[in-house]
């Protein structure tokens, strides 16, 4: 495998050789935030909305963004050039930048901006067609769950809840309410009806979770956007994990209990397959528009 490139503050060298002083206030206090934005074939999924996520991320931390998102475009163009994997993840990643050691914002610290890329690895035809396996846990996260931050310490011992009992991803649950998981966006069906919790600061509303549930509006899938309770949750005829890197993916086991029938559901499979097709209409319009000179991402 080739060596990845990193980028770091304007300059373009090996990942291996990337570093940031020890004040940085990313490594001291992790302040800061970050993007994942998966790409098909060379083609970027829904760049824009990234940026604006990530937009929204800096100034909910009282950031600038440091580049404008045409700017932002190029660079990612670039860093998916220097690769030779058609199907990459690309990592962004701005913090406060370098300071002394003190809790209130410099007043004079320029932003520190890494971005990387590694290969996408999608969920694998086994795990689509079984499902897998998930557990549940109590939310004990911060309360600004909505910040894509670099801080998370809460997410990371959650998702290890998982890893522990041998399943890929913990499910959250705050005052008896669905909220999302350790690294995902949760959805349920319950009744027939695709039912998502609705936008919070108590969760981390995904590039993806949006999709589906554009996905579901035009093709007539039944859909709410409501709060979802436990009890409902654990009792749902189908529960999906949703995530730029995973996709959609169901949960088919939770807690060691089967979800429904214990394999994926007709309303997954009906959404898995409109969002490959909604992947390769995106690489399609790509390949057009390299074929016709365009340079844009």
């Amino acid at each position: 495998m080739s060596e990845p490139i990193a980028y770091l503050n304007g300059a373009w060298l090996p990942a291996a050789e990337a570093r940031v002083p020890v004040l940085d206030r990313g490594f001291i206090f992790g302040d800061g935030v970050y993007e994942v934005i998966p790409v098909y074939a060379g083609a970027p999924l829904r760049m824009g909305e990234h940026l604006a996520r990530l937009r929204r991320s800096l100034h909910a931390i009282r950031m600038i963004d440091p580049h404008p998102a045409e700017e932002w475009a190029a660079l990612l163009r670039e860093l998916i050039d220097r690769h030779p994997w058609p199907d990459q993840m690309l990592y962004l990643q701005v913090t406060r930048g370098v300071a002394r050691r003190d809790h209130a914002f410099p007043e004079d610290a320029a932003p520190t901006v890494l971005m990387m890329s590694s290969p996408l690895n999608t969920p694998s035809r086994d795990e689509v067609e079984r499902g897998v396996a998930a557990v549940a846990a109590t939310d004990y996260r911060w309360g600004r769950c909505d910040i894509k931050s670099i801080a998370l310490l809460g997410n990371v011992l959650l998702r290890q809840v998982a890893v522990d009992a041998g399943a890929v991803e913990t499910v959250l649950f705050r005052d008896g309410f669905l909220t999302e998981g350790a690294a995902s966006n949760i959805l349920v069906v319950s009744h027939g009806v695709l039912l998502a919790p609705p936008r919070s600061h108590l969760m981390l509303t995904g590039i993806t979770y949006d999709l589906v549930l554009e996905l579901a509006a035009a093709a007539g899938v039944p859909h709410q956007v409501r709060e979802v309770t436990e009890r409902e949750t654990l009792a749902a005829e189908e529960i999906w994990l949703t995530s730029s890197t995973k996709e959609v993916l169901a949960i088919t086991t939770l807690n060691g209990r089967p979800v429904g029938k214990g394999v994926p559901g007709p309303i997954f499979r009906r959404m898995h397959a409109l969002y490959q097709e909604f992947k390769s209409a995106c690489i399609a319009s790509r390949a057009a528009l390299h074929a016709a000179g365009e340079t844009r991402p």
